[in-house]
């Protein structure tokens, strides 16, 4: 997100889970871009709010699995924000090797920068900043 229009909206990800690390096939298909996920990790909805982020400060949360979105909103039942579920293919398990693998992940990363160009609009253009992600 940070990398198509920067950083004029506060932007967080969380899961319903924080269980692992970010997938190495995600860090190096995300890199092909010039996104740099190595130091990224994920965290849940609750490891969120604990570290001061009140989801009523939000206006909408973008849901990519059933689980999250469920989490979304029963989290946000009290809260006036959007939840917007993209149906999103889980690459985990699919293909073949290491270059089939990276094509299913690579088809992943574009199918969601592609539902954020179509819900946000065109990218804004940017300066290279070494901690878009």
């Amino acid at each position: 997100m940070k990398k198509l229009y920067g950083r004029q909206s506060y932007v967080q990800s969380a899961g319903v889970k924080n269980d692992r690390e970010i997938d190495g096939f995600t860090v190096a298909v995300c890199q092909e871009l010039g996104i740099e996920l190595s130091r990224h990790r994920s965290r849940s909805f609750e490891e969120m709010m604990d570290w001061g982020d009140d989801l009523s400060g939000f206006d909408l949360i973008v849901a990519l699995s059933p689980a999250s979105q469920r989490m979304a909103l029963e989290l946000t039942r009290y809260y006036h924000l959007d939840v917007e579920y993209w149906p999103i293919m889980d690459p985990t398990g699919l293909g073949e090797g290491r270059e089939a693998k990276l094509a299913v992940y690579r088809q992943v990363r574009d199918q969601i920068r592609d539902r954020m160009v179509a819900r946000f609009g065109v990218p804004i253009p940017q300066v290279e900043d070494k901690d878009d992600a």
